[in-house]
């Protein structure tokens, strides 16, 4: 099956060749206005600007580039294939940034789970501060990260999920509107209203995530209630992004109606950019009878999606993309990323503005 291209005029999108990845270095704070709220003052960021913890891409050469140009960098620690290995990578970044970054776990159902709080504990040991949790987080590994004096943002799709979650201590809750890349729920409820349903019931600070790339989106957020943002596919499309140049040119093609929703039918929806793979998943599951998950295995397998963002052959196999690709023109370094998203954000709210010193 062939994937849907973009059908915008060539004019409006812009295209450019792709540096080589080149490793993240310590660099000095940008010169832009530190901006405040309760999310830059819990996580001792300059700019409240989160990057998600993805697999196979929240590594040091990303995470790094984010928390020098100010935002928090975040290292996913199932990417790495143990615990040991995790406690090798935040040594890594450390020695790239002074700055503080965080771990992401998230725990899903396995039929062999990996070793959770071993991971936990690499993070714990290494020092890390800010522990960003997503699914079924027992309330153990919260008190054990807390007692390590860990900050926890905890990601979730559902107002109500981020209640609970509050009850149960987090710092921060991280909320991704129907937009997102990955798993957006099952309730299929857009940020403009998920955002300000779940600020007006919140205690703890409250970032916005899905559908955001630019300083529109980070003012808009603000306005409706949240303190910060969360973003995953625009730092794929980055230069120090940890994937193939190609990846990023698609990311940079492709426009907003070129995503698919996976596993609708087994009730596990999950939003990837359009190509060969997942239109064969959906044309499956659209089967009449449906399809069994064994059935499609072959196809969303980790490792075939790890060996596409590798190889750059991105029709072998799912690349991780929200919406949000629609707003991707460029593959810019997170520096000028962060700098551009803070200055269009102060043009946005004007220069006056709570949210900048």
């Amino acid at each position: 099956m062939r994937c849907c291209h973009n059908t915008a005029p060539a004019a409006t999108r812009v295209r450019q060749r792709i540096a080589v990845n080149q490793e993240s270095r310590p660099s000095v704070a940008p010169a832009e206005p530190r901006m405040r709220t309760r999310v830059t003052e819990l996580l001792a960021i300059r700019f409240p600007i989160i990057q998600g913890g993805m697999q196979w891409v929240g590594r040091a050469e990303l995470a790094s580039a984010v928390s020098n140009a100010g935002g928090l960098g975040v290292l996913t620690a199932l990417t790495q294939p143990t615990p040991e290995a995790l406690a090798d990578e935040i040594a890594r970044c450390r020695s790239m940034t002074a700055q503080p970054f965080g771990v992401n776990l998230t725990m899903l159902p396995a039929a062999a789970p990996p070793p959770y709080e071993a991971y936990l504990d690499a993070a714990i040991a290494g020092g890390v501060k800010i522990l960003e949790t997503a699914g079924n987080v027992p309330e153990a590994f919260i008190a054990k990260a807390k007692a390590a004096g860990m900050k926890i943002v905890h990601k979730c799709t559902a107002v109500r999920h981020a209640l609970a979650a509050q009850r149960r201590g987090v710092d921060a809750v991280s909320i991704d509107g129907f937009e997102c890349a990955g798993h957006p729920g099952e309730d299929d409820v857009g940020g403009l209203v998920l955002i300000p349903a779940a600020a007006r019931r919140l205690q703890v600070p409250l970032i916005a995530s899905g559908g955001i790339a630019d300083g529109r989106g980070l003012a808009a957020a603000l306005v409706l209630g949240a303190e910060g943002i969360n973003m995953g596919t625009r730092f794929c499309a980055t230069q120090e992004a940890p994937i193939h140049a190609r990846v990023k040119q698609l990311l940079v093609d492709k426009s907003e109606r070129d995503t698919n929703l996976i596993f609708r039918t087994l009730n596990n929806s999950a939003r990837c950019v359009k190509n060969a793979i997942s239109d064969e998943v959906v044309a499956m599951e659209r089967r009449p009878g449906g399809v069994a998950f064994a059935e499609i295995h072959h196809l969303v397998a980790g490792a075939r999606g790890r060996a596409t963002l590798e190889s750059g052959e991105v029709e072998n196999g799912l690349v991780w993309g929200g919406q949000v690709i629609g707003l991707i023109d460029d593959v810019p370094s997170c520096a000028d990323l962060i700098r551009r998203i803070v200055l269009e954000c102060r043009e946005r709210l004007g220069a006056g503005s709570a949210y900048f010193q």
